[in-house]
Parts: C-alpha cells; structure tokens; sequence
C-alpha cells in the first residue's frame, strides 16, 4: 500500500503546484469528476482589453499558496484517512428577511462551504465570527442578485485571509458573473477562481462530503411572464430573451467595445430566470470508535505497538482472532455512521413547484427512495409557495426524522446586533439625530403546514454529526435594555450627555424640532473598503422634499441599512428616490445599486405607483457591468436612465439632446437648480458632485478624494460639504499612497471652500466606532455614524455631541491614542537612524569611500488602492 500510495501523494501535489499547464489540470479536472474553468484576475481596474494583448507585459504567477494553508491540508488528509470529519453542522447567517437574503454556512473541521452569498453576508460573517480562512466552495442556487449581490466582496475578503483557491458552483451564467466583476474587483492575482456550471453529472467531492449538482427548470411558456420576484422578492421578472439591443453611453465607446454581439448588432444574451440548482449533499462515512475499555476486559493488547492492526482491522469491520479468542467489531466499536445526507433547495415561484415535486434524483431521499432519507431540507421559499398544495404535499413524502428549515421573509431574526446596540446607545445622547432602528415586518400571512418545521433565525445551528439536534446557543439576544444599562456604566457618559441637552434646551434655535425639516440626509454607511459590524460603506440619503429623495453613492449592503432606518415605511423612502450618484467604481461605492433598483420596482408595485426608471448618475464605466448583468443574470436596464458624470462638468462637451432632456427633469423634479459634478484626485474617472436647490442651499459630496482645489471652486460658500476623511493626522504618506484625506486635510478644504458646515465620513474600519479627534476640530465640523441623520437646522448641535461620544468611546480613543503614540515613536527612532546612518556616510565619503546610499523609494505600487 505504502509503495501506490507515494506516488499517488506526489501527483496531488502537481496538480496544486502546476494548476496552469495544460495536461496537469486536465488531470486534475478528471479526477475531480466535474468540468472546472479557472478564471485568474489580472491586477487592474480597466476593462480595456489591450493590455492582455501586450506581449511586453509581465505575467501573473499563479497565486501562492501560505504555509498555513499547505500544513493545514496535509492534517486534513491525515485525518481523512484515519476516521473522517467528527463535526459537521450547518448554520443559518442570512434568514431570508427582507435585509438579510437567505444564506447557510456549513462548518466542518476539514471544510467550510457557503450557500449563497447575497449583500451583507461577509458583513454577518465578521460580526459573528463565522471564520472565512477555510471557505473554500461556494455554491449558488440561482443568478439573482439576492443570491450573488455579496459574492465578489467576499472574494476580496478570503483573498486578504490568504485563500488561494475558490470553488464556485452554480447556475452556467456563474462564469458570466465572474468575469463581469472585473471591471470593479480590484486586484484579484493572489486568488484563484475555478467555477463549475451546473450539469446533470456535476459533483464536488472533498474530505467532507460529496455534494451533487441538480438543475431544474421551470415549467412556463416564453410568452408568458413568469411570477418570481426579480431577486426573489415580490417584482416581476420577465420571461428569457435570446437577443435585444444593449444600451449605449453618449459619445463614449467604454460600454460597447467589449461587449460581444451577434452579426445583427444585437446583445447575445445568455440570462436563464428558468434555471434553479438544488444541492444534495452526501456526507462521507465515519468508522466507529475504538473502545479502549471493553478491549482491554476481551484482553487485547491495548498500549502495545500489536493493538494498531487489530484496531485497523476491527473498524473495518472485520472480526479477529487474538490468543485464540475471536473478536467481532460491534464488540468493542461503536457503529459506523453511514453519513447523513441534507437537501438545499430553492423554489422561487410557483412555476417551480412541479418540476421540484417530480425530481427523481430528490425523490431518491425521500420516503421509498433508494437512498437513506434526507436528515434535513433547507427550503430557500417565500411563502406563498409554502402554501401550495403539491409543495406541501412534496414536503410530507419526507419521513417524520427529516427536519425542515425554512428561510424567507417570516423570519423573525435581528441580524446586525451591534448596529442595534451602538444607536441605541447613541440615542441616548441625541434621539433625533441618532433614531432608534426598526424591523421591516411583512405584511403576508403564514403558511399552514402540516410538516413539522422550524422557521430561520441568524446563527441558527443543525447538527449533523456527531449526532443529528438543533443548537440553539448562538443564537442573537437585540436586548434594547441591557444596551442602556451597559452605556450608563461607562463613566462620566450620563453626565456629558445632560451637558449636552442643557445647551440645547436653554437655546430655542437648537431646538431639532423647530428646524426645518427638509432638507434631510441621512448616512447610511459611513466606513470605507469593507462592510464591517459597525460602520458599513457609502451610502447618504438626501431628502430634499417629502416626495423627493436622492443618494449619493450606494456601496453593498445599502437596502438593508434603509430597512434598517425605516423600518415598515422603506417602500414610501424607495419610491421616493429618484436620482442616485454613484461617484466612482471601486465596489464600496455601487455594488448596492442592484438591489436598491429591484426593491424600488417592488416598493412602487405595492404602492400602486407607475413605475419610473431612476436617474443614474455615474462614470461610463458602470455601463459596462451593467450590460453585463444585464444580459447574463437578471434584466437590470430598464431600471435607469443614465447620466454620465462627465457630462456634468463645468465646461464639458455637449451631451446629446437626450441626454441632455434627461438632466433637465433630473433638475425639475427635485427642485433643483444646478446638478454639478468634477473629477477628484482618486482613481481615474472619480467624480465629486454639488447639488444647488431652487431655494438657495447647497451640498458638496467628494466621494473618495485626496485634496482637491477643482472640489474647492464647485463649492465655494456650500451650505454643507460631505467629506471623506478616512485617515487619521499622522497617516498623510499613507493617503498619497491611497489617495485619500485625512481628517485635517478634509477639514481644511471646507474651510478653504468657506462651507457652512463641515460633515467627515467614509472612516477607515481601524476607526470601527469613532475617528481621532484633533484640535482642527471646531464648531464647524461634525462626524458622522450610521444611521445619523441631520437637518440644516441642526448645524450647531452636532459639534456639542462631541463630548458624550468621546465618554462613550474613551475606552477605544484611548487606546487608538496608544497606537498613535507608538507609531511616532517609530518614526522618531527611524529618523534618527537615518541621521545616524547619514553621517556615517558622509564620514566614509570623507575617507574615499564610491559607496553612496541610494535615497528610500516609498512602495506606493503594492499598494492596494481598494479593498471591495
């Protein structure tokens, strides 16, 4: 055995060093028994294809694997061979609400697997400490964007945790998807993607389980619209197309010149909103225990080198002989488990509900079947499918030991506990600035089942092996009480807070409620890069009227902060946004885009208004992810009417006459009189706007920016300028090498600008709770948080919220202030070394010496510009 073994060893280890050539991952696409297309990402935001065309151009290397990801793959084959995986469980992170799309993370101590991966997942995942070093497979159920909306942050995510590889499983349109992220993923080369289209033969086999592929499809007529929701939730979808005309950009060729069309100019469209994947997953079987105990009582030589082949032969299954004495297996091991096998099944619409009900290769677990009943079905279904008669009746056919998760809006589930928790403490210091968060609740009644069945909640747990429970003890507590009760015991809290109210009450023009009310803005993510537990990214609702709404920037996870704000009322705020400015294309700032377009169409369905396309205003490169999407997953253009940012320049060139009708009642509708945008100093093609209204005020947003003198002339004397300071004072070489501000030198632009007031966001996530304070901070600037929202009115409150918030987060000032004092004293020490080292130069120059040091070149290009 030993001598096959070897080598067999040492070919598994070609296959993972030399994935590129040709025959090895041949080999490797063999043994795996599936069809695999890698997909590597070159390191570049462009979508221009010339560079791939350059034969001068440096190659990528394939991505390398850490040390610890190669140790902790031998120690799994180790184990593999020696008695399988021991835990296996499955775990609820998105519970199907309206906020949080359904999502199910599967742990082993060998693997880790994530079905689906909508917004806000790798936010969940942070929070609660789902760790993602090991998640390794991806598996989709269907190419929506409730599916697929968090997958390429995600990507990001696990290549910062040194992941080298990720399987993606899904739908054939999963490989569209992928390349189609390109144009704002970032870099990308030190991870690699392999994706497996679904086939009827597809399957996945690890040292876990054996997890097999299912298409289905849907049973309705091409002339008839199907009754899913786009997205899964509640608008209509229409119904495949084979070609259509794609939208083009006004004098810009960005969109069209990769964009692969048939002979008649038109868009060659692969979108399948018949197709649904259903997951079986098989887990491998467990040899029963060795017990030590009844061996030793049968007198066999236990604590001897002899007891290892008497060990071996006995899980096996084998009886042996020992002193003449005849040993059976169920003497002294417990049974084998055969591994239990669980079903992830989606079932967005009634259309599916035959062709699930009549699947052969699910019936096989089924009561009858060939195969040993399901332990447990995940039912990705809204409810009115639930209350289908054939549905239900598909559900009993499984016997009374198979359990059934269902994931869907009847959720009843806190998810972002800690987004709860720090404004409830906020809204101590400040009700009307900081208002308390709410849950959406659906308005559709419960199915009446006669399965027994247990509704999602976050953190939900299924025991699989060592033995088939539920586990309840993760599960969220959102105890509004035990978070006051934790903010009154910081010291000196409720003290700064009265401070505060007593200035604000002994000056009526404080007063919030005598200010007018609109214009409102409201910050919806205020963290840069990555979604993270307590400041998620860009996103700012500005609300100019009662009836008029618009957003600047729309970064992943955005719908769900809008839930999250307003609770039952989100569909009147979505139908109200009209215009969104997207200011550039790194994913922290559009990738919530989709869903705010597919929930506004829903929002606007259940209000009975007409619906209207959004104005969307943006750099021409978005277009090109959209037509992508567009063609491949969901129908998504019909949604906007596009504006490009350039456009929108003081002195640019003329755009058409439709263009130019567009802009026109982008201004008449919300009561606008000027709609501005200029380029900053960021990524190329990154723009800043400046909104004028009909009355008098103005808003200045930079988007992401270094300091900017063209940012200064659009808004000279602003009312309000929204700027992003995502660095701390001290950090200035690091924003050049990022190319954003600090908190100073946002400042400093506001009072260079002569802005009214001065609101700081887009905070680095090391700022997670608050940013440090300098002495720049006056009665002129205010920092924001999620969830804040604030009226023009309410300019000379926000900085007196200073002191109550630098009490409730001393602990984290304090030791921010600490790092602080650390790093410059490296730099101090630094500096002189290089003083040192000067001087000693010049004394060997003195002495004759040709050695002269060469000057330090700070490493600007490893940097990375952006993360998701």
């Amino acid at each position: 055995m030993n001598k096959v073994y070897l080598p067999c060893k040492s070919i598994a280890f070609l296959i993972v060093r030399h994935t590129f050539t040709g025959r090895i991952q041949k080999l490797s696409c063999i043994e795996r028994r599936y069809t695999q297309t890698t997909i590597q990402f070159p390191r570049t935001m462009s979508t221009n294809t010339t560079d791939r065309q350059n034969p001068g151009l440096k190659k990528f290397k394939a991505p390398k694997e850490t040390l610890r990801h190669v140790k902790s793959r031998e120690q799994r084959k180790r184990a593999v061979e020696v008695h399988g995986p021991a835990i296996v469980y499955a775990q609820v992170v998105g519970a199907g609400t309206r906020d949080n799309g359904p999502s199910l993370y599967v742990f082993s101590e060998f693997n880790r697997y994530l079905f689906n991966c909508g917004e806000g997942t790798q936010r969940l995942m942070q929070e609660h400490k789902l760790k993602a070093a090991r998640l390794d497979n991806i598996f989709i159920t269907r190419m929506s964007w409730e599916n697929v909306g968090g997958l390429s942050g995600m990507i990001l995510t696990l290549k910062d945790t040194g992941v080298p590889e990720v399987n993606l499983s899904g739908p054939p349109q999963l490989e569209k998807y992928v390349n189609a992220i390109r144009v704002f993923s970032g870099p990308l080369e030190e991870i690699k993607l392999s994706v497996r289209p679904c086939t009827a033969e597809t399957q996945h086999t690890d040292e876990t389980m054996t997890v097999s592929q299912i298409p289905i499809r849907a049973n309705f007529c091409t002339d008839k619209p199907m009754n899913t929701m786009n997205s899964g939730k509640n608008s209509p979808s229409r119904s495949p197309q084979i070609q259509e005309p794609r939208r083009s950009v006004d004098s810009d060729d960005t969109g069209r010149r990769e964009r692969e069309t048939s002979p008649g100019g038109k868009a060659q469209v692969t979108r399948d909103p018949a197709l649904v994947v259903a997951y079986v997953c098989k887990l491998h079987p467990k040899k029963g225990n060795f017990l030590v105990a009844q061996a030793k009582e049968l007198g066999l030589p236990v604590g001897t080198a002899a007891i290892g082949r008497l060990i071996a032969a006995l899980k096996d299954g084998k009886s042996v002989t020992y002193e003449g004495k005849e040993i059976h297996p169920e003497q002294v091991c417990t049974p084998t488990d055969p591994g239990p096998a669980f079903i992830v099944v989606e079932c967005p619409s009634e259309e599916f509900v035959q062709p699930i009900c009549t699947n052969q290769q699910l019936s096989r677990y089924q009561v009858g079947g060939p195969e040993d009943p399901a332990a447990l079905v995940v039912h990705m279904t809204p409810e009115r499918v639930l209350k289908n008669d054939q549905y239900q009746q598909w559900m009993e056919r499984f016997p009374s030991t198979t359990e059934h998760l269902i994931l869907n809006e009847q959720a009843c589930s806190a998810h972002n506990v800690r987004s709860y928790k720090i404004q409830t403490q906020l809204n101590l210091i400040h009700p009307e600035i900081f208002p308390e968060l709410k849950h959406y609740k659906t308005k559709e009644t419960l199915a009446t089942l006669n399965t027994p069945n247990v509704r999602a909640e976050c953190l939900l747990k299924f025991q699989l092996r060592p033995k088939t429970e539920w586990q309840r003890d993760a599960l969220l507590s959102c105890d509004t009480e035990e978070f006051v009760k934790e903010a009154a015991q910081v010291p000196n809290f409720i003290q700064e807070v009265e401070k505060c109210k007593g200035f604000s009450a002994t000056d009526a023009a404080l007063l919030s409620g005598q200010a007018e009310k609109f214009p409102e803005v409201v910050f919806l993510g205020t963290g840069s890069a990555l979604p993270m537990k307590i400041r998620n990214v860009s996103g700012t609702l500005v609300n100019i009227s009662s009836t008029q709404s618009l957003l600047l920037d729309c970064g992943e996870g955005t719908f769900g902060q809008l839930c999250r704000h307003y609770g039952d009322d989100v569909d009147e705020t979505l139908a109200n946004i009209s215009t969104v400015f997207i200011s550039h294309m790194h994913a922290d700032h559009h990738t919530g885009l989709l869903s705010l377009l597919f929930q506004r169409e829903r929002a606007m369905t259940v209000l009975g208004k007409t619906f209207s396309p959004i104005c969307l205003v943006a750099p021409v490169q978005i277009m090109f992810w959209l037509n992508q999407y567009h063609d491949h997953c969901e129908e998504i253009l019909r949604h906007v009417s596009f504006v490009p940012s350039k456009f929108l320049c003081e002195g640019a060139e003329l755009p058409s006459v439709k263009t130019t009708s567009l802009i026109e009642a982008l201004l008449k509708k919300s009561d606008l009189e000027k709609f501005q945008t200029c380029l900053v100093r960021h990524c190329k093609h990154a723009f800043a706007c400046s909104i004028t209204h009909q009355s008098g005020w103005q808003l200045v947003f930079s988007g992401d920016t270094m300091p900017c003198d063209a940012l200064v002339n659009m808004g000279k004397s602003a009312t309000l300028l929204i700027h992003e300071a995502t660095l701390e004072d001290g950090l200035e070489e690091e924003a050049v090498a990022k190319r954003h501000s600090t908190t100073s030198q946002a400042i400093g632009i506001g009072m260079k600008m002569n802005a009214q007031f001065i609101m700081l966001n887009h905070f680095s996530q090391r700022y997670a709770k608050i940013p440090l304070f300098r002495e720049d901070f006056n009665d002129r600037v205010g920092i924001s948080f999620d969830h804040m929202q604030i009226r023009f009115g309410d300019f000379k409150i926000v900085p007196r919220l200073i002191p109550p918030l630098k009490s409730l987060f001393a602990e984290e000032i304090g030791e921010m202030e600490d790092r602080r004092e650390k790093r410059e004293l490296r730099q101090m020490r630094g500096a002189e070394s290089m003083e040192e080292q000067g001087t000693l130069n010049a004394v060997e120059l003195g002495r004759g010496s040709k050695r002269v040091p060469e000057e330090p070149t700070p490493g600007v290009e490893n940097k990375r510009l952006k993360a998701n």
